[in-house]
């Protein structure tokens, strides 16, 4: 027996001698369309009947019947498994990307993970970049490799963007030098690009090149790979730009609250957006320092997270009087008046001058820290009386003293427990709203933002490490914010007054003696940078989808 292959002996069964004069072939099917058969050597035809050949001629036809099934078994088999396996890796790629894709619900942190998939996976890219669409166009969020200058808008501006766009389906380019839609000019070290849209429904959120050096770097399965990423890409970059427009949507609320609060008194307009700035220019400060705070580091959501809580630190006073939160002196100009005129009264009465006593009261009115003998003299006040048709009055009614009477301030003992409750009043406010996990102790940091080192603080009098350090951050730049800017009782401080003071609240152990100093060190750096913060800002670069329908 034999077996020949395109007419070359493969191999023979027994001895095969030159002097062999015929042979009995038949042809065997096969999938690669060989010229394969098997046969007989015959010594001496001659000797072989016509029927004894049909019968050799018919166990051939058999055999390679046989042969043949086999073949074609095994071919399938080994199809079969190769599509098992283009499956397998397809579902671990699929599975691979949803896990790294869906990781965040942040924009650049999913360009960021297709970014890396593109580079750290088998695709043979040495370079690739990543556009998203502004209301201009295209432009690059995201690259990786080494480009020549003004390769991305070379990319974007020829027909095959266009095409692949208005299709929404992927192409390769083995020789970007064959195909006109590449346009002319790109550097000899583009060769070969895969084009990939990345799609959600109906809408293109943007478009993936992958580039090579090489000719015919890219082939089928590259651009199924590039395929099953773009798919799963463009669900995610979609929740992104959902999660953030719901985001925006909280800010702008959560800040026109903030806004509204503050519009109540047009001394603090503004008041609590300064302080979200300066809060987080000054955590950022904190994560970059060494020696005592060398272990802390604020990530973005927890920046965020400080940020708010500048944002809303306040919220509580929206349940707190007019009068109480902006009162400006000790009694209201009516019940000053109203003291005049008794004093008026009562020296005419008695003939004695009136005026001084008047102005001395005025002046005591006003004033945040009256002296001891300015005390005693409203004391003395508020012991005459006199009387008028028969009735008693005096000279200062018993409300009236307890607020001329107040040590430090202008507000009454009570005044003043109805101003610390808003603490307490903002978490209860705050707590109805569904903030998102990663604003978890939110409600904590601002409860927290009057607290003092040493238990004087307010609402609970907590001290030490019961106080989140972002509540003692928060605590340093309200305090700064509140004595640098005018109020309706005081002029503004000057800066280098306002740090004295927060050093000798850290001094007497109420602040954080190494965040002041800190504060104090970097306050140039700290209030440069809070006016770039941009964190109550979205973060996408673009604030429009782009349809297919405006595409084709």
């Amino acid at each position: 027996m034999c077996v020949y292959i395109d007419a070359q002996l493969l191999f023979s069964f027994g001895p095969h001698s030159e002097k062999v004069s015929a042979q009995i072939l038949v042809p065997v099917k096969n999938p690669s369309d060989e010229d394969m058969s098997i046969g007989v050597y015959v010594d001496e035809p001659d000797e072989i009947s016509a029927a004894e050949a049909e019968r050799f001629k018919a166990v051939l036809e058999m055999l390679a019947f046989s042969i043949s099934n086999y073949i074609e078994s095994e071919s399938a088999r080994k199809r079969i498994g190769e599509e098992t396996l283009a499956k397998y890796r397809e579902l671990a790629l699929l599975h691979r990307s949803i896990v790294e894709l869906n990781n965040s619900l942040r924009l650049k942190d999913v360009i960021r993970a297709l970014s890396n998939e593109c580079r750290n996976s088998s695709l043979p890219a040495e370079m690739g970049v990543i556009y998203l669409p502004e209301e201009g166009g295209f432009s690059v969020f995201d690259s990786f490799g080494f480009f020549e200058e003004g390769l991305f808008k070379l990319l974007v501006k020829n027909s095959l963007f266009e095409d692949v766009i208005s299709s929404l389906r992927g192409e390769i380019i083995n020789d970007v030098t064959q195909d006109s839609r590449c346009g002319y000019g790109l550097p000899e070290n583009v060769r070969s690009l895969l084009i990939m849209p990345i799609p959600s429904p109906s809408v293109c959120e943007g478009v993936l090149i992958l580039l090579s050096p090489c000719v015919n770097a890219f082939n089928a399965a590259h651009l199924k790979h590039v395929s099953t990423l773009a798919s799963v890409a463009g669900i995610s970059i979609s929740n992104a730009y959902n999660f953030e427009s719901i985001r925006v949507l909280m800010d702008a609320l959560l800040k026109a609250l903030a806004e509204a609060i503050d519009a109540r008194d047009p001394f603090t307009a503004g008041h609590s957006d300064r302080v979200a700035h300066l809060a987080v220019s000054f955590a950022s400060q904190v994560s970059m320092s060494n020696g005592p705070f060398a272990g802390v580091t604020f990530s973005d959501e927890q920046l965020r997270e400080i940020f708010y809580s500048g944002i809303l630190h306040d919220i509580g006073k929206i349940g707190i009087k007019e009068e109480v939160l902006t009162k400006k002196t000790r009694l209201p100009k009516s019940m000053l008046d109203v003291i005049g005129m008794r004093l008026k009264l009562f020296g005419i009465h008695h003939k004695q001058e009136w005026e001084e006593n008047y102005k001395r009261i005025k002046k005591i009115n006003i004033s945040l820290c009256p002296a001891q003998d300015d005390l005693e003299f409203v004391d003395h006040m508020s012991n005459l009386e006199f009387k008028v048709n028969g009735s008693t009055v005096h000279m200062i009614q018993p409300d009236e003293r307890k607020c001329l009477l107040v040590k430090k301030g202008n507000l009454t003992s009570e005044e003043r427990m109805e101003i610390e409750r808003h603490p307490e009043e903002s978490q209860r406010i705050l707590e109805h709203i569904p903030f998102q996990d990663d604003l978890s102790q939110l409600l904590t940091i601002i409860g927290q933002h009057h607290e003092r080192l040493d238990g004087s603080g307010y609402p609970r009098g907590i001290k030490g490490d019961e106080i989140l350090i972002q509540s003692r951050i928060l605590a340093i730049v309200d305090i700064y914010d509140a004595i640098t800017q005018e109020r309706h009782y005081k002029p503004a401080t000057p800066q280098s007054k306002a740090l004295e003071i927060l050093s000798w609240e850290a001094d007497e152990g109420k602040l954080d003696k190494d965040l002041v100093s800190l504060f104090i060190e970097n306050i140039s750096e700290i209030e440069s940078g809070a006016d770039s913060i941009d964190l109550d800002r979205p973060v996408s670069p673009r604030f429009c989808k782009i349809p297919r329908s405006n595409l084709n």
